[in-house]
């Protein structure tokens, strides 16, 4: 329903949820349910990686062995032996994670609001990279922050721009160093070193958001902040990519003072994570199941991604370039200087098909030549058809 079809009422609404907006993603969304539109835009999971089967056996273990516990009220912090088995996998050889620097959050969405509430004051400055996450600026907005950009390249978030002038007073450094969302770039290991070591002697903590850290196509994972500088980082993580996003489970591994702040803040918000979805995730996992599952969702979203490369340097007129990632979910396309894609948009859509454009993933001054795509959930003949459509319509406003 449009805002403007509902009852007038004169109600006073605060003045946060008057500063409310819809997500472009979400609302482009709602376009693309049409079976025929071949779809670029949502960043959703393929769901042929959904484990069904192995989720319906643990829940009718979980419900057979354990059935009170399962639906009764729990700890905020989270179901204990869930905290046990995020710690050790956090755990390097270098650096020793705690259960107790474990939080459970209702997906990772609800982590950054939480760090939202506990860090950011009105006007207080944010750090965020160059594009940034949509859904973190959504999280981090209602809490009135100053958004200060963080320059990046096609390595990522760039450290030596992190001066004593650029992050003075700042609250946060929100980072994606893996297969960033929107860009799909990977932080190199030379940066990741640079970055933590900011952390180590920075006034405010690095939130370090990793929902795709597990999707490298090579399987060659690089080492997380976290592992670098475990007492200064905030690091976020979610079964969302790995096992199923309707479970909404997430977590934060955050130093004891701020984990301290998160567990009140989740308490004054939903009491806690639901007990049954945790237990079905633990029950899962337990075993060692995700060292079967990560390969495979691996070597599809590779796959995915190779026939979009594909399509792109096929189809694509000269003068629009895009990256080629190395794990993640996304590709970052530029247009030449001056097309706007919030109108290419419109117009694919009429033809069709949707993507993503990239000017709301800036917190500031936006690229309004740059787009999205995701490649996870569509076939690659699917993918070819709709590449040549958009490349059709791209060379139509050169």
């Amino acid at each position: 329903m449009d805002q403007s079809d509902l009852p007038h009422r004169n109600w006073q609404l605060s003045e946060r949820a008057r500063k409310l907006t819809s997500s472009a993603i979400r609302e482009i969304l709602k376009v693309t349910e049409r079976p025929e539109v071949i779809s670029f835009a949502g960043g959703l999971p393929a769901p042929s990686t959904f484990p069904a089967e192995r989720i319906r056996a643990a829940t009718d273990r979980v419900l057979r062995e354990a059935p009170a516990a399962a639906l009764q009220y729990s700890a905020t912090e989270g179901y204990a032996p869930l905290r046990e088995w995020i710690a050790a996998r956090c755990s390097t050889a270098g650096a020793t994670i705690r259960p107790s620097q474990v939080l459970i959050t209702t997906g990772s969405q609800q982590a950054l609001d939480l760090i939202g509430k506990a860090l950011i004051d009105p006007a207080s400055p944010v750090l965020v990279e160059t594009p940034t996450y949509l859904g973190a600026l959504q999280a981090f907005s209602l809490y009135e922050p100053r958004y200060v950009q963080v320059p990046t390249d096609d390595d990522g978030l760039i450290p030596e721009a992190l001066t004593s002038e650029l992050v003075k007073g700042a609250r946060l450094l929100y980072a994606q160093p893996n297969f960033q969302n929107p860009t799909g770039r990977r932080l190199t290991l030379e940066r990741r070193l640079a970055l933590a070591q900011f952390a180590k002697t920075s006034a405010f903590p690095v939130v370090e958001d990793d929902p795709y850290g597990a999707l490298d196509y090579a399987g060659k994972p690089l080492p997380t902040l976290l592992s670098m500088a475990p007492d200064h980082i905030a690091h976020c993580g979610t079964f969302s990519k790995i096992l199923a996003p309707g479970l909404r489970l997430g977590y934060i591994v955050a130093p004891e003072e701020l984990h301290y702040k998160l567990v009140q803040a989740k308490q004054a918000t939903d009491l806690h994570t639901p007990s049954l979805t945790q237990r079905i995730v633990h029950e899962v996992i337990k075993d060692g199941f995700l060292d079967e599952q990560v390969p495979a969702i691996r070597a599809l979203y590779a796959s995915q991604c190779e026939a979009m490369l594909d399509a792109l340097a096929r189809h694509m007129p000269q003068g629009v370039s895009w990256n080629r990632p190395e794990g993640g979910m996304f590709l970052w396309v530029t247009l030449p200087a001056g097309m706007d894609t919030m109108q290419l948009l419109e117009a694919a859509i009429a033809h069709d098909v949707a993507f993503v454009p990239g000017a709301p993933f800036f917190a500031n001054e936006a690229a309004s030549n740059t787009l999205r795509l995701s490649f996870v959930t569509v076939p690659p003949a699917r993918i070819d058809e709709g590449i040549a459509r958009l490349a059709a319509l791209t060379r139509e406003r050169l």
